[in-house]
């Protein structure tokens, strides 16, 4: 994976030097970034019906441990590849840039995925993954002011029809109690999520999204180290299916995902790489009435497909009708 391309000039719509343009690279944006896009959404649906499923035999805390502990050991075994394959050893931040990958480590690996199983405990998976995904509403508003992304009219169109896709799923799914923590927890884990994706795309010139992942997820995993003594008596109560869902959420929602969100991140502008993941909470839906016997209700396939609409709107890219040649003047 190489590093995201970064810019040497102030493009048109950066509100920094060195951060990369949100018009320029969503018109680079090829298969590639659409195939990175569709692992995310498909992995990160996936985990909310891992994190519920092993969410009966693990406490919040030694799940969040033991997925990070899977995920820390799958990228590393994935960078020391690339470094065999290619002889470069990886190029680690240093300075602000790497204070900034501990923190955006810490937040997102370890206190979103707190927050995350926690809720999960509280509400059914498609209830929380609603509430977590108001988090691209949230993204979108801070990389307009932070980021100098703006706020165009398309992205703001396609969010609002996505959102109110949410509103119907929120309205017909939840087959659980929701209560009051539980959607704290969920709207905590929204937060956390949005503060994560922006900061991240602030990171992601400086770094390659796989470096940055490993570094990210190592932090978190030492965060998470007091809960390792719950870990340990978890692992030895809970059913093997329980602890292959803990390893499998590291390796899959964890090291490969967050490696492709990164690496579309930095090819896309964070408001628009951030709306497409109003795509999860359909999946999760399909998810948990397949796997958890969750029957959603007709109404939420509207909001699902409202949900769609939404994402193409804000994140297809425009396309320019050529300029009409002037006809040139009759001469007399």
């Amino acid at each position: 994976m190489t590093a995201p391309e970064t810019s040497t000039t102030t493009p048109v719509g950066s509100a920094r030097p060195g951060l990369p343009s949100a018009r320029g690279p969503a018109r680079r944006a090829g298969l590639p970034v659409v195939l990175a896009v569709a692992v995310t959404v498909v992995l990160w649906a996936s985990a909310f019906i891992g994190v519920r499923a092993a969410g009966h035999d693990y406490a919040p805390g030694s799940l969040a441990l033991g997925r990070q502990l899977a995920g820390s050991l799958g990228l590393t075994a994935v960078v020391a590849v690339r470094w065999l394959r290619s002889g470069h050893r990886p190029v680690l931040p240093r300075g602000r840039v790497l204070a900034g990958v501990l923190a955006w480590g810490v937040g997102w690996f370890s206190l979103y995925n707190l927050a995350l199983n926690a809720a999960e405990q509280h509400l059914d998976a498609g209830t929380t993954a609603l509430l977590v995904n108001v988090a691209p509403v949230l993204v979108a508003v801070l990389a307009g002011v932070l980021l100098g992304e703006g706020f165009p009219r398309r992205l703001l169109v396609g969010m609002a029809s996505a959102f109110a896709g949410v509103v119907i799923i929120a309205a017909s799914t939840s087959s659980g109690e929701r209560d009051v923590v539980g959607v704290a927890l969920g709207l905590t884990a929204a937060v956390l999520y949005a503060a994560g994706a922006t900061s991240q795309k602030r990171l992601l010139a400086h770094l390659d999204a796989l470096t940055m992942t490993w570094v990210g997820c190592l932090a978190g995993t030492v965060a998470l180290l007091p809960f390792a003594p719950a870990l340990a008596a978890d692992a030895t109560a809970a059913p093997p299916s329980s602890t292959w869902a803990v390893v499998l959420l590291g390796l899959g929602p964890t090291a490969v995902a967050f490696t492709t969100w990164g690496y579309a991140l930095s090819r896309l502008s964070a408001g628009r790489a951030a709306a497409t993941t109003y795509l999860v909470p359909p999946l999760v839906v399909v998810l948990s009435w397949l796997v958890l016997a969750e029957i959603p209700a007709p109404v939420t396939f509207a909001g699902g497909a409202l949900c769609l609409a939404g994402v193409a709107v804000a994140t297809l890219p425009r396309r320019r009708v050529a300029p009409v040649p002037p006809v040139p003047a009759a001469r007399a």
